[in-house]
């Protein structure tokens, strides 16, 4: 399939390691030159280099916290010297979940922290990259989002609460942005191998003394994943290069999982 996005731009935010990295790496497949956003800069400029190597597109790291204006706007500015157009703007920067206390004792200032990240990251990096963005009908908007946004998972309180709100961000922009011929959607990962998922696979299966395989095979199924399995991070960056690309046209305020059946009987 020709999906002709060989010389586009693409943003990709939380684009150091995991999915980030998979949507990174399947767009620079295609020939997209990148700017890449992450917080961690020696963690940022490895992989940009590791892509580029790999590739040979053009790849922009910008050592960058989502939840500062500042920072995003600096990545504006060099992503406009340096391309002087961004096609595509995948929002992906989030916060791990890294507590499994009750979430709804937190303070605020722990809850704002997270919504600082995700929901108001996200917002803020579309705004800041949106006058980069062509009205030709190349523009593309690509949230990701998750499964605890349109189930309960738990420990999830604030990770399905930002979630949700960028899905609904989803649908308003696609409205917003139509007249400007920019698409909006979003991909809505379940379980995904990312390197900190890998590594608690890997102390869960240790105390329940199985092999990893074996356990994890075990928990998917208990969870009500279809296919048994988590996702790599490979699959869900080829879903976001297809939305990113002109057979992808026609598709706006759209949600897709990529989750192995996880969510099929959600009401």
């Amino acid at each position: 399939m020709e999906l002709s996005l060989k010389g586009r731009v693409a943003l990709v935010s939380g684009a150091s390691k995991g999915v980030g990295k998979g949507v990174a790496r399947a767009l620079a497949a295609e020939g997209v030159n990148l700017v890449l956003l992450a917080r961690g800069a020696a963690e940022l400029e490895d992989a940009a280099r590791e892509i580029a190597d790999e590739s040979g597109v053009q790849v922009l790291p910008v050592s960058a916290d989502v939840t500062q204006r500042d920072d995003v706007h600096r990545a504006g500015v060099e992503a406009r010297e340096r391309f002087g157009t961004v096609h595509i703007v995948v929002n992906n920067a989030g916060a791990a979940i890294q507590r499994r206390d009750r979430e709804i004792m937190w303070d605020d200032d722990d809850w704002q922290k997270l919504v600082e990240i995700k929901s108001l990251g996200a917002l803020r990096v579309i705004r800041e990259f949106l006058p980069l963005m062509p009205n030709d009908g190349t523009g593309r908007i690509v949230n990701i989002t998750g499964a605890s946004g349109v189930m309960t998972w738990m420990p999830a309180l604030t990770y399905g609460l930002n979630n949700a709100a960028l899905i609904h961000v989803t649908g308003y922009l696609a409205a917003d942005l139509a007249s400007q011929k920019i698409t909006v959607n979003t991909v809505v990962p379940g379980l995904v191998g990312t390197e900190w998922r890998q590594e608690w696979a890997r102390s869960m299966a240790n105390q329940a003394g199985k092999p990893v395989d074996e356990w994890l095979r075990d928990f998917c199924i208990s969870k009500g994943i279809l296919s048994g399995r988590w996702a790599e991070v490979e699959e869900v960056g080829s879903m976001v290069t297809y939305l990113a690309s002109d057979q992808a046209r026609y598709i706006n305020g759209a949600r897709f999982a990529v989750d192995g059946g996880l969510t099929a009987n959600v009401r």
